[in-house]
């Protein structure tokens, strides 16, 4: 393995995660410790007294607040920090320093389908706004002049139950009829963003999705039984070009289903949790 931003040998100052305290930031984070690298966050919070090794920088990527402190002196930054909505803003901010500083490596986490998802309607961006939001934020990179890799990956195990989670507390269900999720790990998603941090820009790669493909209301249906909860579940009909594009498979990657570890897997060891 190679350091990012290499000079004689040496690593050029530390690597900057942004959301590093989240689902996936906070295991890239680990993982380029692991690999010895001096690592940096950028945390809306204070999260921590740096105790652990890392540097903690507060800022705010949606305002640009603290973003110079938490670019100043990074050659590489893996951008994990995401929301429903805003991704564009943050980007916007972040580019606009990166390229003042210097930086020679900006990764980005982005969503499978953010090109194939049309949000055209008020509806479509109710439900589906966060692939307009993705994708503005990847034009964005790509026209900022930063050397950049964006890697789209298809829904976190981390966000189906989350959101099974939520369901739950419903009396009846309702699912999204003929959609299907190829949830994968955010350790695998953690595994290749590191992978492409060390390695040169290299633009769009390579969608990575989860090793197996299921029916909404199965990955539902799941979750309940490890919940040893009861709901009926409803399939509904959702109009609109985005919820067309979600049942033709544009949030899926069956060609890149390289993630290893299973959504029962994942499932068998949160069993009780919702």
């Amino acid at each position: 393995m190679q350091w990012p931003a290499e000079e004689d040998g040496r690593a050029i100052g530390p690597i900057l995660v942004t959301g590093g305290t989240g689902t996936l930031g906070r295991l890239v984070v680990a993982r380029l410790q692991n690999a010895g690298c001096a690592v940096r966050v950028l945390s809306r919070h204070q999260a921590a007294d740096g105790s652990d090794g890392v540097e903690y920088v507060t800022g705010d990527l949606g305002s640009g607040e603290g973003v110079d402190a938490a670019v100043s002196g990074v050659r590489t930054v893996v951008h994990c920090a995401g929301s429903a909505k805003g991704d564009d803003d943050k980007a916007r901010h972040l580019v606009s320093v990166a390229s003042r500083a210097g930086v020679s490596h900006l990764v980005y986490i982005s969503v499978v389908g953010a090109d194939r998802v049309p949000v055209v309607s008020r509806a479509d961006r109710a439900m589906f706004g966060y692939f307009a939001a993705k994708l503005a934020a990847e034009r964005i990179i790509s026209e900022s002049g930063v050397p950049y890799t964006i890697l789209r990956a298809t829904q976190f195990h981390d966000l189906i139950l989350t959101m099974a989670q939520a369901m739950a507390k419903l009396p009846v269900i309702p699912t999204l009829s003929g959609v299907r999720f190829q949830p994968v790990d955010a350790g695998d998603v953690a595994d290749r963003l590191v992978e492409l941090a060390f390695a040169r820009p290299e633009g769009l790669v390579d969608d990575l999705g989860g090793p197996r493909i299921y029916d909404m209301a199965h990955l539902l249906r799941d979750c309940l039984r490890a919940s040893r909860k009861r709901r009926l579940v409803v399939p509904l009909r959702q109009p609109g070009k985005a919820a067309a594009a979600y049942r033709d498979g544009a949030n899926l990657a069956p060609d890149h289903a390289v993630g290893k570890r299973t959504w029962e897997d994942f499932l068998a060891e949160r069993v009780g949790l919702i």
